[in-house]
């Protein structure tokens, strides 16, 4: 089996681990209400998709109070 002959210096390790850090999530906005959505997917809150209503909006349910 191979074996390196000399230790790779901190400089090489890193340069070979630059493009491995995490990227921010990239957000578009819904023409129609304003809210973040990611892009190529269909707004939960108003339902649209590139200029048409494609799907309902999901209800949120409400939690009944006093009861655990």
């Amino acid at each position: 089996m191979a074996v390196p002959k000399r230790r790779q210096s901190n400089a090489r390790t890193g340069t070979r681990r630059a493009h491995d850090a995490l990227k921010p999530k990239q957000y578009t906005y819904c023409p129609q209400c304003a809210t973040a959505v990611m892009p190529h997917v269909v707004c939960p809150k108003c339902g649209f998709y590139m200029g048409r209503k494609v799907d309902e909006p999901v209800k949120k349910k409400k939690k009944a109070a006093g009861k655990t």
